[in-house]
């Protein structure tokens, strides 16, 4: 043998030996033959992380193609359980198919069971026939001491009809979770929640906590909680490490004033707060100045619902700006059920003006069911007056619930995922079009030439009146 036949068989020798470290395993025909697996021979524990990195449906979807698969995905740490995610419709009625439901929930859930799952989002609240018993047979298979995020939403029958069963977090299964989310179920807890060490995102909405009243007291002692949120009809009184809550949202429901509460207690009671998430649905009082700060304080959503009194003065919300002195972006979301009228209070020597504060971190406002009412055109001029380091501002006539991604009308941003934009009565669309008024009257010489002004409207597809019916005048 030459030697150059001696380097093409060394060659072809070490090719193959590469060959068959990845195609290794293979299947027997009928005839003897062996068919090559193209899977790679790797070991099991690397194929479980690589499907962890995969989305659920997508991993769910090559389980089919070999039982390395069907093995990783029942390994598939991370299950969002829904209609969408399962690919079931729901029916005229807007229900779910119950029975198809439950049948993948369960076999999904046992077939996992072995492994345990890291995360479990169960949304049912398209099913509002499931028995009950359903869930915590489903809650016991998943809560186990590898579990570190669970989401249970439910429909808001069993707001009082269902107890979550408190007892499958105890005796170490409890000890990983990190984020718990409950939506509507009784949620009572005989010795607190201090057990959950390792929970840092607690969200409750529309939970039971006694047998007789919506939930009244929070009592927390885990120690890492940052995240607070909580929904529902009347105020709670909540007792957290509160040193370590950075991030808080509260929606009061039945509340009054529930902006004059906040605006008083809680710089004292979560006093590093970082985020601030508010929405009220009946202030009858303007929101008051305080002396109290919220020292770091750095992003503000207030949200008012349509039961604001007609007087309400949407300029002492500037107290909350006085409050926040590193404030750098204040979002203001406002119901559209006002009465549209366009006010004409002259020039700006007519208008009121808070004692000069600059706010020298506040970069970023956006206002959202902007309206021709005095004390609105106020504020927004105070903001433009004092927030120094201001780059952006976003008065949109419209509160667009439907625009997720805050992209604008669907006819001047035909890429929003959601389609076509909110419906508006004849009323509110006669308001939104007063705003813009507003908007070009009293605002838009005010904005200084580095702020970045975005003014948006009604749709042109979706909103449109006829002009000689609804006719606006200043």
């Amino acid at each position: 043998m030459s030697k150059q036949q001696r380097e093409r068989q060394h060659r072809r020798h070490k090719v193959q030996g590469r060959n068959k470290s990845i195609t290794s395993r293979s299947k027997a025909t009928k005839d003897g033959r062996r068919l090559r697996d193209p899977l790679p021979n790797l070991p099991e524990e690397i194929w479980y992380h690589i499907h962890s990195l995969m989305p659920m449906e997508d991993s769910a979807r090559t389980a089919c193609v070999s039982r390395t698969f069907l093995r990783s995905w029942r390994h598939h740490p991370y299950l969002i359980l829904s209609n969408r995610t399962l690919g079931l419709k729901q029916n005229a009625s807007g229900k779910g198919d119950v029975w198809a439901f439950t049948t993948k929930i369960d076999q999904i859930l046992k077939n996992h069971s072995a492994a345990g799952v890291k995360t479990l989002e169960l949304d049912v609240f398209e099913c509002r026939d499931l028995n009950a018993c359903y869930l915590s047979d489903w809650l016991q298979i998943a809560i186990t001491p590898k579990i570190e995020s669970l989401t249970l939403e439910l429909p808001s029958k069993y707001e009082e009809e269902y107890n979550f069963p408190c007892s499958l977090l105890f005796g170490g299964n409890g000890n990983l979770i990190r984020h718990l989310h409950l939506t509507y179920c009784a949620f009572r807890p005989k010795v607190g929640i201090g057990c959950l060490r390792s929970l840092t995102k607690l969200h409750l909405s529309h939970v039971h906590i006694s047998e007789e009243d919506m939930l009244q007291m929070i009592d927390s002692k885990a120690p890492n909680l940052s995240t607070f949120d909580f929904t529902g009809d009347n105020l709670v009184q909540f007792s957290l490490e509160s040193l370590q809550v950075k991030n808080l949202g509260m929606a009061c429901l039945k509340e009054i004033n529930f902006l004059n509460y906040s605006i008083t207690k809680l710089p004292y009671m979560v006093p590093n707060l970082e985020t601030l998430t508010l929405s009220s649905y009946n202030e009858m009082v303007n929101t008051p100045t305080i002396a109290a700060r919220f020292h770091h304080l750095n992003y503000l959503e207030i949200y008012l619902d349509a039961c604001l009194f007609p007087e309400y003065d949407f300029l002492s919300l500037g107290s909350f700006l006085d409050a926040s002195p590193v404030l750098e972006t204040f979002i203001l979301s406002r119901a559209m059920k006002f009465d549209p009228v366009l006010e004409d209070f002259g020039d700006a020597s007519n208008m009121r003006q808070l004692p000069k504060h600059k706010y020298e971190s506040l970069k970023d406002v956006m206002i959202y069911g902007f309206c021709s009412a005095k004390s609105m055109v106020e504020l927004t001029c105070h903001i433009l007056e004092n927030a120094i380091s201001l780059e952006s501002i976003t008065l949109d006539t419209v509160n667009d619930w439907e625009d997720e991604e805050d992209l604008g009308r669907c006819s001047v941003a035909p890429a929003r995922k959601s389609g076509e934009c909110c419906y508006l009565d004849s009323v509110s669309i006669l308001e939104a079009n007063k705003g813009l008024m507003a908007i070009q009257k009293y605002i838009a010489a005010k904005v200084p030439s580095t702020v970045q002004l975005d003014v948006r409207g009604p749709c042109s597809r979706c909103h449109s009146l006829e002009p000689s019916r609804y006719e606006v005048k200043c």
